[in-house]
């Protein structure tokens, strides 16, 4: 007897088990278990133990899968947001794309309290991967946002690996992961408000040591838990989300990968500052370029007044991709 059939016997007979550790728990109604069930689960415990773990592991993970939009038809888009892990900073540019396309947000661990932020990109890929690979087998679309643009580069790396075809890497206003590290933290700051000094040359030395320690302050700030944050849980476990994805993005290396890349710029002096996004071109193989209206940035872009714009562009690279991949199978 196979162990579906089992638990579909037990399911008939009211008689409900758990797994509880390395122990098989069990609550049946008078007369249910019988000797003869007994027998059978002291036999089966340990393929019992192992399949109501598996579906119990699936099903906590599943938590992180959040869809933004049920459509049924085309590929499945899986997006990575930002460093905070709000998938709802997709609300907009899903909607948009109209609700026949399916659209769901990944979730990084942490945010609900059950389990501790990964601080490895590598790590973060791995725990969405298996998700999605639980979801299909069929080709799917990937995006990220910002910081989230490198673990879903990680993700597309990672899925290649276990067969699931990515049709599509999407990365919107995703800096390069050199852009998140220290040196290069501090020297945007000092840049930015270097600008806003005064021509003054007297003021000049005075100006740029001002700036220089107002940017450490500021990275020395972000690097740390926010203590304001303690009276409410969910934030407090953000900050620490925030914090860990960071450390993530800002020590990893990319390595080469093989698939479709578009690389959604906010605008074409966000692209030409200090972001090196167009440094994700030395990764891949094959990478496009869609470029939205100036004075856009990466804390617009995805909001209303800027999201028809890049799903529009989005939707576009969406069809293709469902066009070639309906030209061949009927090749």
């Amino acid at each position: 007897m196979s162990v579906g059939s089992i638990l579909a016997e037990l399911r008939e007979k009211e008689i409900r088990i758990w797994a509880d550790g390395d122990r098989l728990r069990c609550e049946a109604p008078p007369g249910a278990l019988t000797p003869e069930l007994r027998t059978l689960l002291t036999e089966r415990k340990a393929e019992l133990l192992a399949s109501l773990k598996a579906v119990q592991e699936r099903s906590h993970e599943q938590k992180s899968l959040v869809p933004l939009q049920k459509g049924r038809d085309g590929t499945p888009v899986f997006a990575v947001p930002g460093h905070n892990g709000d998938v709802f900073c997709y609300r907009a540019l899903s909607r948009n794309l109209g609700p026949q396309q399916p659209f769901f947000g990944l979730q990084p661990p942490g945010l609900d309290g059950g389990e501790t932020p990964l601080t490895k990109v590598e790590e973060i890929a791995a725990y969405f991967a298996r998700q999605i690979r639980q979801t299909t087998t069929q080709p799917v679309i990937l995006a990220g946002f910002c910081a989230g643009g490198t673990i879903a580069f990680e993700l597309a790396r990672q899925l290649e690996g276990i067969d699931v075809p990515v049709a599509l890497l999407a990365m919107f206003g995703s800096p390069h992961p050199a852009y998140f590290r220290p040196y290069n933290r501090i020297k945007e700051r000092v840049v930015k408000n270097l600008k806003r000094a005064s021509a003054d040359i007297d003021g000049f030395r005075t100006t740029a040591y001002k700036a220089i320690a107002a940017a450490a302050r500021k990275l020395k700030t972000s690097r740390a838990p926010d203590t304001n944050t303690e009276e409410d849980p969910f934030l407090t476990r953000r900050a620490l989300v925030e914090q860990a994805t960071m450390t993530a993005v800002a020590q990893y290396k990319p390595l080469s990968y093989s698939g479709r890349t578009s690389l959604f710029l906010p605008s074409a002096s966000w692209a030409d500052s200090q972001h090196f996004a167009r440094l994700w071109s030395a990764h891949v193989s094959h990478c496009e370029e869609y470029v939205g209206p100036e004075g856009c940035n990466t804390d617009n872009m995805l909001l209303e007044q800027n999201a028809p714009a890049f799903s529009a562009m989005f939707t576009h690279l969406i069809q293709d991709v469902s066009m070639k991949q309906s030209a061949s199978s009927y090749a």
